[in-house]
């Protein structure tokens, strides 16, 4: 039976403490709530993820012996690396080296996962983001308009333009931009995250390159950076231009035929204040899911668009890894996305009481 709030205060307190002490209960459940969730979603994504990476037909020993070893030594390798145990033992290993911060070492790149995560994870960091700006800049504006406009033509134009980025793949749309305007056009810079010229001139500080150009003072790195950046940005917000567009247009019909609309209307208040002040304003929990979700689809995603474009990535890092047989450097890099997806997840909700004091 669910207790009420009053249920929570102690007879013998005052009532602005017992107020406090009920709120103080009520944000404890709260936390202890997320924290639960977290950890059972870390520990599933861990086993999922560790089970697929076993399962999949890839022999997890071609990276570390080769496909000549001899049979003795590919033996002793699967001794040492515990590949002879079951599957739970294996897995209650890798659970403890994770939980100690070790994700094994990339047979690849020979250094410890995590290592290479750091190394790769801000440039898929910063793609995303600047794809996730264009698209919430863009996005939330043409739902908006569309909404506003229904059964027009501009809701047609926008609805066609939002279909065409579900539908359209990525890296075909990636292939003809680099085609049309790095190789015809020559409006952008091509693959790669800066020219090989200023590569090697920039001290990597934060990783991000539009940010270490700038503390080096290089402005012309900072436009080369820029120019690199805005073809494979730009195909990644298509995507989730897209995805808003159709969310915003989908919560603010659903919004404009409440009473209270009508009411603002009839109250004699500008278009432009009933439409972004009250129906965007009540629009902007869901809103701030769908952004959270476009963004942690972006980072996931940008595998394709990352090796279309050469970008030095987490994606491009674990399609390497996949065609090197590496399954520990695909299974750490898995999990940190997952795991970033769930800290996108939280950082929602977290917003929603900042957006909406009722979520408290």
């Amino acid at each position: 039976m669910a207790l009420s709030p009053e249920a929570d205060r102690p007879a013998d307190l005052p009532a602005e403490e017992a107020t406090a002490h009920s709120a103080f209960l009520r944000l404890s459940r709260r936390a202890a709530s997320l924290i639960g969730s977290v950890v059972l979603t870390v520990l599933g994504l861990l086993m999922v993820t560790f089970t697929i990476g076993r399962v999949v037909p890839v022999d997890p020993l071609l990276a570390v012996v080769g496909d000549r070893a001899p049979e003795h030594v590919r033996e002793r390798a699967a001794i040492e690396l515990g590949l002879d145990q079951p599957l739970w033992r294996q897995f209650l290993r890798y659970l403890g080296e994770v939980l100690q911060g070790d994700f094994g070492n990339s047979v690849l790149s020979g250094q410890p996962v995590l290592t290479d995560i750091a190394r790769f994870f801000p440039a898929t960091l910063e793609l995303a983001t600047t794809a996730t700006i264009m698209g919430v800049f863009l996005g939330v504006p043409l739902g908006v308009l569309a909404a506003t406009r229904h059964g027009r033509w501009q809701d047609q134009v926008i609805r066609v333009v939002a279909l065409a980025g579900y539908s359209v793949p990525v890296f075909w749309l990636g292939l003809v931009g680099l085609l049309l305007f790095y190789a015809e056009l020559g409006w952008v810079a091509g693959p790669g995250r800066i020219d090989v010229v200023y590569e090697y001139t920039i001290e990597p500080v934060t990783e991000l390159m539009l940010v270490d150009t700038l503390l080096a003072g290089d402005t012309d790195a900072f436009f080369d950076a820029v120019s690199h950046l805005i073809l494979p940005a730009s195909v990644l917000g298509y995507f989730s231009l897209a995805y808003i567009t159709r969310m915003t247009r989908s919560l603010m019909l659903g919004e404009l035929g409440q009473e209270y609309i009508v009411a603002a209307r009839v109250k004699g208040l500008s278009e432009t204040r009933v439409i972004w002040r009250h129906a965007v304003g009540n629009i902007m929990v869901p809103l701030i899911t769908t952004i959270a979700l476009s963004y942690a689809y972006l980072l996931e995603g940008a595998v394709l668009t990352e090796t279309v474009f050469a970008w030095p990535g987490l994606g491009l890092y674990i399609t390497q890894s996949l065609f090197s047989a590496d399954l520990t450097a695909v299974l750490g890099a898995t999990i940190v996305i997952g795991l970033v997806f769930i800290g996108l997840n939280l950082l929602s909700d977290l917003l929603y009481t900042l957006v909406d004091p009722r979520a408290k």
